[in-house]
């Protein structure tokens, strides 16, 4: 049983969100809000959990991984299904709005949903759908460490999100560059041993959602250019992988702005377009929220390899559940083709051959990121605290011109004592 719950069934708390988000913009009024309800819920249960942390996902007496492969491969490609459905379900409330369709209750089957819904119900079915789309992109990304069909799985997803540059910039810049941010302190330059996703120290969210984004999508156009240009192909031709992947948007794009059109002409066709541009613009900035939390302020030296303390473990038991193991990120960078029920806490606490431990949860540290301010205080004892055990020697010189930059600086007093670690619950 122990085997059932820990290895399997906590992985399917997310999934399961998403799919009550769905219900609640299927049956309509007051209950299309319930998504972002569960998201404020996450929170909650995130921050009151933050003392217990897990070593990695479940394993059997021996040490092995109990999870089962089929199960929760196909609990992930699920979650395409998942995501159409969403956007099915939010572009037929969009056509009912465009449409003036009048608020009524209806039976299907036996069941009473309301059909039309207001303008303020809108804005909840908007809000609720990026939000669980967001937290669904965590699959796309498993999958994107994959061959084959799972690849391919990951690309419709991310391209479903407005996100179709991720699958290619995450595995070929972001786990080979990281810790080397591009328009930070450093002047460090794209293609020159840089990273987009990495957050430099002094920046906040919002600046790096916008930067991380552009720039892994820039990444893809750089790359392949060089790489039609070997082939003595052009930039523009279906042989382009960038080109393709977003071509994989389209499908989105014309249910949104097709619904909008039909329903209402010009204003419906505009009514689509912010609704589908607000679901997109929430799901990527969970995803760069993401790749902020999981490496901000660490650093790497140019040229050198990337070790388990340049990136944030953040194993409490909430997220490791509820995000499948990918707070483990120590273990995911050194062993980036292993699956997430393989994954596990490692290295030596407080030592250069360590991991940093976030020791709260994302969801704690998301509402901590959204308020630059907090998120600075506390982040700037953190990496004082990184500067001192775990940098190297050349690491903690780049450190310190960095904090003098952005001002960082912090006493040895205010951190003596302090660790990034944590105990185990479990």
């Amino acid at each position: 049983m122990r085997n059932l719950i820990f290895g399997h069934l906590v992985y399917l708390y997310t999934p399961l969100g998403i799919l009550a988000c769905l219900l609640g913009v299927l049956m309509g009024g007051d209950w299309v809000w319930l998504g972002v309800g569960i998201f404020g819920l996450n929170i909650m249960l995130d921050t009151l959990s933050s003392a217990f942390h897990t070593k990695g996902a479940a394993t059997n007496a021996k040490g092995q991984p109990v999870g089962s492969p089929a199960f929760l491969n196909l609990m992930m490609y699920a979650q395409l299904f998942s995501f159409i459905a969403l956007q099915i379900a939010l572009a037929w409330r969009v056509f009912q709005y465009a449409s003036g369709a009048p608020v009524e209750t209806m039976t299907w089957n036996g069941y009473e949903y309301q059909s039309g819904l207001t303008g303020l119900q809108l804005i909840g079915a908007t809000l609720s759908v990026g939000m669980h789309q967001g937290l669904g992109i965590m699959f796309g990304h498993e999958l994107s460490h994959t061959k084959g069909f799972s690849f391919l799985i990951s690309r419709a997803m991310m391209a479903l999100s407005g996100a179709a540059h991720f699958c290619f910039a995450h595995v070929y810049n972001h786990h080979l560059e990281l810790g080397r941010a591009w328009m930070g302190p450093e002047g460090n330059k794209m293609g020159d041993d840089t990273d987009p996703a990495t957050a430099p120290r002094g920046r906040s969210l919002y600046k790096h959602f916008v930067i991380s984004h552009i720039g892994q999508s820039y990444f893809g156009i750089m790359t392949e250019k060089k790489r039609l240009k070997r082939m003595g192909k052009s930039f523009f031709s279906l042989s382009n992988r960038w080109i393709r992947g977003y071509l994989l948007s389209l499908p989105t794009v014309a249910l949104f702005l097709g619904a909008g059109y039909l329903a209402g002409g010009e204003n419906g066709l505009l009514i689509g377009l912010a609704v589908m541009l607000v679901v997109w613009v929430i799901s990527n900035f969970e995803l760069e929220a993401l790749n902020y939390m999981e490496h901000y302020g660490l650093i790497r030296v140019k040229g050198e390899p990337i070790e388990y303390r340049h990136s944030w473990d953040n194993d409490n038991a909430f997220t490791s559940w509820a995000f499948i193991e990918i707070g483990r990120q120590a273990d995911h960078h050194d062993r980036g083709e292993t699956h997430f029920w393989e994954l596990t806490s490692v290295g030596n606490p407080s030592t250069p051959s360590g991991a940093p431990n976030a020791r709260i949860g994302y969801y704690t540290e998301f509402v901590l990121a959204l308020i630059p301010p907090l998120w600075h205080a506390v982040y700037k004892k953190k990496l004082a605290i990184w500067d001192r055990d775990f940098a190297s020697p050349e690491e903690r010189k780049i450190a310190a011109a960095i904090n003098r930059k952005v001002g960082y600086e912090v006493s040895p007093e205010a951190i003596s004592g302090e660790k990034l670690e944590v105990s185990y619950a479990m």
